[in-house]
């Protein structure tokens, strides 16, 4: 578990032994949680004030609720459930995520990252909202694709390398073989429900990972399930994590953050409050992340 703002969240990537999987190297699973402040279990609402990232993307995708997100670039946009909010941090950007004023009772989401290549992680930032996103039936499942492509069926969200982000929804029980890339290697989490995914029960907080190899993967859930499924082919590169930062160098790290203490981010409009300060940065917090 980690604490972002208030809430406290399920924090499924990176793991001690698997630090990325295709180019995905972060998954926070928040929720279901109340945020109208009334009764028992109940939060405050999402407030996550302005702060940099660098060097990868972030992928907001929520079960329920809504959320608003500013960034520096001048971007302001709601999302629901069912749409994508992708921001490309590129060489540098900021943004905010809160939840509005008239927000839904309940909250439930995960934030992802991916980690971009090499010869991408400079380009220019950028943020995309997409309201509506393909989706398809196979054997009890209604699969929403978010990112990249499965069996066929591809998201118009920007990517820089092959990977797939998928929402796997059971409208019955399910017990199927759902076909994927062999070239990637997978990731699969409930975020609400159970399944038992390539012989294994799986419940909200755990991740299985699937190497590369598979033609696919064994699924069995109860009506009701919800989960998701990521992969990709393996990054092949070598990371650096740190805050809100992913590089490959120490020295991009120092500089990331006197960037962000002079202001060069840009200011994000319309949050109220300050602004995130960067903690201490110390060699034992730059986490060397794994090949592949």
């Amino acid at each position: 578990m980690a604490t972002v703002g208030d809430m406290n969240v399920r924090r499924l990537l990176p793991l001690r032994l698997r630090r990325s999987i295709g180019a995905w190297c972060f998954v926070d699973h928040y929720g279901p949680m109340s945020v109208d402040g009334v009764g028992v279990g109940s939060t405050g609402a999402m407030a996550v004030p302005p702060h940099p990232h660098i060097g990868l993307q972030t992928v907001t995708w929520l079960f329920a609720g809504n959320v608003l997100h500013r960034d520096s670039l001048g971007s302001e946009q709601m999302i629901r459930p069912g749409q994508l909010n992708l921001m490309t941090s590129g060489r540098g950007i900021a943004h905010a995520e809160e939840s509005p004023a008239h927000r839904d009772p309940q909250l439930h989401g995960v934030q992802l990252w991916v980690a971009l290549p090499d010869a991408s992680r400079f380009t220019a930032p950028a943020f995309e909202h997409h309201a509506q996103l393909p989706f398809m039936g196979s054997d009890g499942f209604k699969i929403t694709v978010f990112m990249g492509c499965l069996t066929g069926t591809c998201s118009p969200a920007t990517t820089f390398s092959h990977l797939v982000g998928a929402q796997l929804v059971a409208s019955r029980d399910v017990n199927t073989h759902l076909s994927v890339n062999p070239d990637f290697e997978h990731a699969v989490f409930v975020a609400d429900g159970a399944a038992r995914v390539a012989g294994a029960e799986l419940t909200p907080g755990a991740l299985m990972y699937l190497p590369t190899g598979r033609l696919g993967i064994p699924m069995a859930a109860p009506m009701g399930t919800t989960l998701l499924l990521l992969g990709g082919v393996p990054l092949g590169e070598p990371l650096l994590m740190w805050w809100n930062f992913v590089a490959r160098t120490p020295h991009e790290m120092t500089a990331a953050v006197a960037d962000w203490r002079d202001g060069k981010f840009g200011e994000v409009g319309g949050y109220v409050g300050e602004p995130l300060k960067a903690p201490p940065l110390r060699a034992d917090l730059l986490v060397r992340r794994d090949r592949g």
